[in-house]
């Protein structure tokens, strides 16, 4: 007799997402879109803000969203170019020189500290990657991994730069400063003297 097979439904069954999940996920988005837009507010030159605050007049969308395609445009932009060290230097020059800009004309206190030791690195590995190129090439994901220990240097809420400098290079550097500082060759002119200089001047 031959064997009966039965053949069982399977049935797949796609849950819904209820009332509840879907707001929950509104008010993310939306809590997402003012955060970016304070962002935007607090550096309106950098962000264009204006411009961008000119196109949501005219086309009634969030400036958020083409604030978010022009990044994403010109990061593509920048990758089709010169790929991911193109990025990685990019994205570790601009607003550390933005930022510099602004200790310059009247920072916090630390400032110089934390944009003078954040150089000091930057300098250290493009020297190390124009000496020994093989080392971008041996390192896995060297790039991304540069690209995020420069973000930690230089991000507002870490501020590495000035934590090496606290932890490593002053405990190793202080005597040597300080014999720079006895010695009476050394400069005795600072910018901020020549800043003030310039003011009294104007």
């Amino acid at each position: 007799t031959p064997k009966s097979h039965t053949k069982q439904r399977i049935s797949f069954q796609i849950p819904n997402p209820s009332k509840q999940e879907i707001m929950s996920a509104k008010d993310q988005v939306t809590a997402a879109i003012v955060k970016i837009d304070d962002f935007m507010a607090k550096y309106p030159t950098v962000c264009m803000y204006d411009k961008f605050e000119q196109l949501e007049k005219k086309t009634k969308k969030s400036k958020v969203f083409f604030f978010l395609g022009a990044i994403v445009a010109l990061v593509s932009t920048i990758f089709f170019v010169g790929g991911m060290k193109l990025i990685s230097d990019v994205a570790t020059f601009v607003y550390p020189a933005y930022a510099s800009f602004k200790a310059i004309d009247g920072g916090l206190p630390g400032d110089d500290t934390q944009w003078l030791t954040y150089w000091v690195i930057f300098a250290s590995m493009n020297i190390i990657e124009s000496a020994m190129p093989f080392v971008t090439m041996w390192i896995p994901l060297y790039f991304p991994v540069k690209l995020a220990f420069f973000i930690w240097l230089y991000h507002p809420q870490f501020l590495g730069a000035g934590l090496v400098y606290t932890k490593i290079l002053r405990p190793y550097m202080g005597p040597y400063l300080e014999g720079m500082k006895k010695n009476p060759q050394s400069p005795g002119v600072s910018v901020s003297s020549l800043v003030q200089e310039d003011k009294k001047d104007s």
